[in-house]
């Protein structure tokens, strides 16, 4: 298994024990944190094995951080209907 692939899979396995620990803020902190992670991997992983491999492990990082997603939709729906 690639170096890359490696990372997506800790990234996953550190994604999934956060969403187990308390939080106040609702996990957002930690969402920002996996984003600025998350991005620079799915690049790397894009370059390395191709744009469908890239693809599918973007959209699993999709389904881990889903909020963050709805809320961007939300927010792009509502600033092109402007």
């Amino acid at each position: 298994m690639s170096i890359p692939l490696v990372l997506a899979a800790l990234w996953a396995l550190v994604a999934n024990l956060l969403a187990m620990l308390p939080s106040r803020d609702q996990h957002w902190r930690s969402a920002y944190i996996l984003i600025a992670l998350g991005i620079p991997i799915v690049g790397w992983i894009t370059l390395a094995h191709g744009p469908w491999v890239g693809l599918l492990v973007l959209a699993g990082g999709m389904s881990v951080l889903r909020w963050p997603v709805i809320y961007l939709g939300r927010w792009l729906r509502r600033v092109t209907l402007r």
